[in-house]
């Protein structure tokens, strides 16, 4: 398999700005015992082709992805991500399983978990080893069309300090092989910090000194697919997107959505401060590395640090501050998913109570478009 950079390049050229794609990843579940099952294969046949068409698979056959598509703005790919969802949970219920939507699962084995049998990822599991399967996550990805390859890579380098308060906002991770992690986005750590060329990227400043690290990798023998390049914030060169991959699957469809709009929100802004020649100075990555620490482990209960004045700020008050800066209004809750699970720890609830909790949750508000489609 060879990557071709000119016909990325091509695509970039082509690509409109302000186009949305949305990714979302479910666990499989057993309906009464919530454990995670190998039904992925089964229910992409089955279901119906408008259904079909957005079911993708990823590492685990426990696991189910849907996609949103195109959209030609963020409401376009929010209607049709909204479509997926409810077609998904009413064919998932019909066919005798629920959804989880929780960055981890509570208490999966993974050593127990079956990979799909697909060549990409054959391969990542047979490069990455114990990294690859130790990797039952799930994640909510946000594509926004970027034209130009150049100002893609530049608008990535200017999100770079947001990654960490954006993790804060979608952290719904707290447990891992039935252990309180004390962590509110376990997820970040299972994944994010192990996988190669994955967390915070480098600032690249131009397409062509990216261009020319995909082309080490490549002659390196590093890679042979670009999406082996795991970065919390990418350029997708198939699409034409900056495709954020920072944060956990969120417990209901409000939050989702709202995550969806705050990214989208940022990748504009940033592509038009790229135009007018907004200055910025790119922090060094040990300095973002130290906000998400303090995500992973204090998500919104924490503090973030303001990388111009060396400053802790709630982070609540650093997600106002980059919604505003976004120009969205700030729609998610008050608490998020780990806050929310996190209050039931703290009332003594176990680890399956507290998932039984957000599975409900989970279906009462995904599940909602299901019985209204």
């Amino acid at each position: 398999m060879t990557i071709d950079i000119a016909a990325a390049e091509e695509v970039y050229e082509a690509s409109v700005d302000g186009t949305v794609g949305m990714e979302e990843e479910f666990a499989i579940l057993d309906p009464e015992t919530l454990d995670m099952v190998p039904r992925f294969e089964e229910l992409r046949d089955s279901a119906a082709p408008e259904l079909a068409e957005h079911i993708t698979g990823e590492l685990i056959k426990s696991e189910i992805e849907i996609i949103s598509g195109r959209g030609e703005d963020l409401a376009d790919a929010q209607a049709s991500q909204a479509a997926a969802r409810a077609r998904l949970f009413g064919h998932a219920a019909a066919s005798g399983a629920k959804l989880g939507a929780s960055g981890t699962h509570p208490w999966a084995d993974y050593r127990e978990q079956a990979n799909i049998e697909t060549d990409h990822y054959r391969r990542v599991v047979e490069g990455l080893g114990y990294a690859a399967r130790r990797n039952n996550t799930f994640s909510l990805h946000v594509h926004v069309g970027v034209r130009g390859a150049d100002r893609a890579v530049l608008v990535c380098d200017r999100l770079r300090p947001l990654l960490p308060v954006l993790l804060a906002a979608s952290a719904n991770s707290p447990f891992v092989d039935g252990h309180d992690t004390l962590l509110h986005s376990a997820r970040t750590e299972t994944f994010t910090r192990t996988f190669p060329r994955c967390g915070v990227p480098d600032a690249f400043g131009s397409w062509a000194a990216y261009r020319e690290y995909i082309e080490f990798l490549m002659r390196t023998n590093s890679i042979v697919e670009y999406t082996q390049v795991w970065w919390s914030v990418r350029p997708h060169f198939s699409f034409g997107t900056v495709e954020m991959r920072i944060c956990d699957v969120q417990a209901t469809d409000e939050e989702s959505d709202a995550l969806a709009e705050i990214i989208t929100g940022c990748v504009l802004r940033a592509a038009r401060d790229v135009d007018e020649g907004v200055p910025f100075a790119d922090p060094a990555p040990r300095m973002i590395e130290e906000n998400l620490w303090r995500a992973i482990r204090h998500g919104m209960d924490g503090k973030q640090i303001d990388l111009d004045t060396a400053e802790e700020v709630p982070a609540r008050a650093m997600l106002e501050r980059v919604a505003e800066w976004a120009g969205v209004d700030l729609a998610l809750p008050e608490r998020n998913g780990a806050q929310r699970q996190r209050a039931q720890i703290a009332e003594g609830a176990s680890p399956r109570e507290v998932y039984a909790s957000l599975v409900d949750e989970t279906h009462r508000t995904y599940g909602r478009a299901a019985a209204t489609a």
